[in-house]
């Protein structure tokens, strides 16, 4: 068995989405662990193949211990090179862990459905073709950390997707959403759409058809980026043979149809 992806979610009702998914599809377990409600992070990545942090409701910039405690455990996978990356909530206490702010925008102005996404020459060079437009749902953004590359950004908030070092990434975006977690997202969470500058909950549904097929293509590729330098050699015949969205995933006592309601 390879080595699995550590999974960081912060609501018990959480699932890693698509993003599991995928994994699963190309025969990496995953480890899913919630600190929030107790779950110890491990002292080292040597037995995982690297680590994903997900978004959540609260903010980076929050007083409670469970989140300085990852943020500062952020420092074991960059100290060690491991695959790491972090998705909205994620992206930002990763770029807090490297010295950058995470703030609101300073017009009040929200991300909540899909909106354009402009890739960066560096961005090019870790996969392609990325997507044109990409699904949102946060209210503050990240500066970009020093030393840092930016790898795509938008309109709203500038910095959407960085590379910090070989082997770690943030994403301000959702590429791991599913339907059934665009609905939950969208009605437990529908006090964010009446915010500034997010989209009505039918436009959500609407855009889905239109941009989604190029955002798994992108993911799928961008996966196999990610973990290239953990697993250079093997199970390349079991990623040849993946397909996106095939497989089950093998979480205890979650299944993978709901996602969070507000993540990030």
């Amino acid at each position: 068995m390879p080595n699995p992806v550590l999974v960081v979610l912060h609501q018990e009702c959480s699932t890693p989405g698509r993003v599991g998914q995928f994994l699963q599809a190309r025969g990496i377990p995953l480890d899913i662990r919630r600190p929030r409600y107790g779950d110890r992070l491990p002292e080292t990545l040597a037995e995982h193949a690297g680590a994903i942090v997900f978004g959540g409701p609260m903010s980076a910039n929050d007083p409670d211990d469970f989140v300085k405690t990852e943020i500062d455990w952020l420092a074991v996978p960059l100290a060690e090179q491991k695959p790491l990356l972090g998705i909205c909530l994620g992206a930002q206490m990763l770029a807090k862990q490297l010295g950058a702010r995470v703030a609101p925008h300073p017009d009040g102005h929200v991300e909540v459905g899909y909106y354009p996404l402009r890739v960066t020459l560096d961005g090019r060079r870790v996969c392609g073709p990325w997507p044109g437009h990409v699904y949102q749902w946060h209210r503050e953004g990240f500066e970009l950390p020093a030393g840092a590359r930016l790898l795509a950004e938008g309109d709203t908030f500038r910095n959407q997707a960085f590379r910090y070092g070989p082997a770690a990434y943030g994403l301000q975006f959702h590429p791991e959403v599913t339907h059934a977690m665009m609905c939950r997202w969208t009605t437990r969470g529908h006090e964010r759409l009446s915010l500034p500058g997010a989209k009505p909950r039918l436009a959500h549904f609407a855009d889905r058809p239109v941009y989604d097929g190029a955002v798994r293509a992108w993911l799928s590729a961008f996966l196999d980026a990610w973990l290239a330098p953990a697993q250079p050699a093997a199970h390349s015949e079991a990623r040849a043979e993946a397909r996106p969205g095939r497989g089950a995933e093998r979480v205890t006592g979650i299944g993978l149809a709901a996602g969070p309601f507000a993540a990030g």
